[in-house]
């Protein structure tokens, strides 16, 4: 009797240690689960992003280039896209900044003529236009305003069937649809045309 009274003791003693550490567990499972970091997510780039700023006052090239190419994003950082637009230019025609802003990259990229501008007062990190293949006219650090020149429509780059510009817009490591920088008067505006003049002499 002795024995078996021992045996239900140890069990019983046992069994009571048992719950005591499951308890236990539990409970600082949930402190844990109430107290701790977060498990880590995927950024979400575009979420946080603040809006593009429409404060373009000038294409890169010409006042209305056909667009040979448009912005493609994609799916992933490391996946095949289109970053940025082409846009069709006459070989050795003016590039102009979009924007005022400062030079923050000029030279030759894998054979290319590069020029990139950071854009005044578009945040942190602030915006930035990237602009090839061309021939370089301007140096980095230099202060651009809108409608500047920075260099010439560059050929031979292979990017694009026929001559082009291939136009980037960079916040950080993110790429943007440079056409966002265009207010709607100017990416939508149509050809100059002559309107008729009445009343006035012919010249004689």
């Amino acid at each position: 009797m002795r024995a078996k009274r021992g045996v239900r003791a140890g069990l019983g003693l046992s069994l009571a240690l048992m719950l005591t550490l499951t308890a236990s567990s539990a409970s600082s499972a949930t402190r844990g689960t109430s107290t701790g970091a977060p498990p880590p997510t995927e950024p979400s780039p575009t979420t946080d992003a603040p809006p593009t700023p429409t404060i373009a006052r000038a294409w890169p090239v010409g006042s209305r280039p056909l667009v040979l190419r448009a912005w493609e994003p994609p799916p992933t950082p490391y996946a095949r896209g289109h970053r940025g637009v082409d846009l069709a230019a006459a070989p050795g025609a003016p590039v102009r900044a979009v924007a005022a802003g400062r030079v923050h990259f000029a030279g030759r990229v894998a054979g290319r003529g590069v020029v990139s501008v950071e854009l005044s007062s578009t945040g942190t990190p602030p915006l930035r236009t990237t602009y090839e293949p061309v021939t370089v006219t301007v140096e980095k650090g230099t202060e651009v305003t809108a409608g500047e020149v920075v260099g010439t429509v560059e050929t031979g780059s292979g990017h694009c069937p026929t001559t082009c510009v291939h136009w980037g817009l960079l916040r950080g490591d993110t790429y943007l649809d440079p056409l966002t920088l265009l207010p709607a008067w100017l990416l939508h505006r149509g050809p100059s045309r002559l309107l008729p003049v009445t009343g006035v002499p012919l010249p004689t």
